[in-house]
């Protein structure tokens, strides 16, 4: 069983940058485990037509220029490459694709030391074959939220013969060409759907809320104001709101041409599925050829389950990046953290507080 320092699970913004620190300052033995196939973490399963002129604004890695590519390259090659020239140029001890299924805590750690027990994280590979335990003082979490697409719960959607599918495996317009399709979501992603398929076929969009657009360009203040809000609800232990929620959608070019052509028409969202379509609000219904669920991702965190680290009212209050109850675990590009900015300060926040806790702090070995 190797011992180590700290494990970092997850090799997207926010494991290369808490990589980049823990290399750049020395005396702390690490891993970096990452369950893609090569570098670029969520990046490399975007759809085609996301192009680099569409994402919004994306960090340089600590240490990198800026990401530079073509205004129209799809964003699934431009990023995965600048990912891959990061780690040709810093040499991270990156391991792939390795699948973390499990952390716990080490209950037999040989000593009677008084120190913090070691965790124990158990891994795969590609085969689902079970890898040797690591044996580690801490955890830098920073696997994201792709691998865990949300859908809500709506009666009949089992037995809805059309096209169902989530963002997570939208891949082109083209697709739907000439179908009634419906977007669900409130969000940046859904809207984007909804603009490139109504290029192609008709559609029509739920959400489950009135969505609110802000007049205003979004500056600095109102992301710092965004990411605030989002830092007290973990701060407190609530469960993790999206960013939309807190600073809204704002207008631009093409959606003021959108709403002028009347595809900003929203609906409230349907009450159940039919074989051909949905139930609305109301009580009529609508045929539907395809449905999209732009509704969102949850926190990749179900092999952190064994520390039992939420709260009855199912939040993980943080201190910082370290989970308040146990700062051996620490959630990188969680909360306020979830951006290409907040994912590079957390790396260097994380790699700071560790040095600090585990200098002081004995250790069973």
């Amino acid at each position: 069983m190797e011992t180590l320092d700290v494990v970092v699970i997850g090799a997207g913004q926010a494991g290369l940058s808490a990589g980049h620190h823990l290399l750049r300052r020395g005396g702390l033995r690490f891993v970096i485990l990452d369950a893609e196939e090569g570098p670029g973490g969520a990046w490399r399963h975007r759809w085609d037509s996301l192009t680099m002129d569409s994402v919004n604004g994306i960090r340089e890695l600590p240490g990198m220029p800026e990401v530079e590519a073509a205004p129209k390259e799809p964003s699934n090659r431009a990023v995965p490459a600048y990912f891959a020239d990061f780690e040709r140029r810093s040499d991270l001890p990156i391991q792939r694709p390795v699948r973390v299924t499990r952390v716990e805590e080490d209950s037999d750690p040989g000593t009677g030391d008084p120190g913090p027990r070691p965790l124990l994280v158990h891994s795969a590979g590609t085969d689902g074959a079970p890898r040797p335990v690591l044996r580690t003082r801490a955890v830098l979490n920073a696997t994201g939220t792709w691998t865990r697409p949300f859908r809500p719960a709506v009666p009949g959607a089992a037995g809805f013969r059309g096209t169902q599918l989530h963002t997570a495996d939208y891949v082109r317009a083209e697709d739907f060409a000439g179908q009634r399709v419906g977007i669900v979501g409130g969000g940046i992603s859904a809207l984007g759907h909804l603009l490139e398929i109504a290029e192609v076929g008709e559609t029509l969009w739920y959400t489950r809320r009135e969505p609110v657009f802000q007049d205003r360009p979004f500056t600095e203040e109102l992301g710092r104001a965004a990411v605030a809000g989002v830092e007290r609800r973990v701060r407190e232990g609530l469960p993790v709101g999206s960013v939309v929620s807190h600073t809204g959608l704002v207008w631009t070019p093409q959606l003021r041409s959108a709403e002028r052509r009347g595809l900003l028409a929203r609906r409230p969202l349907f009450t159940r599925l039919t074989p051909h379509g949905v139930v609305e609000a109301d009580g009529t219904e609508t045929a539907l050829d395809a449905i999209v669920w732009a509704t969102g991702f949850r926190h990749e965190l179900r092999h952190l389950a064994p520390l039992g680290l939420r709260n009855r009212r199912g939040g993980i209050a943080l201190d910082g990046t370290a989970v308040a109850e146990d700062p051996r675990i620490h959630l990188l590009g969680y909360g306020p953290s979830a951006s290409t900015i907040g994912a590079n300060r957390a790396g260097r926040a994380a790699v700071n507080r560790l040095l600090k806790d585990l200098a002081r702090e004995p250790v069973a070995t």
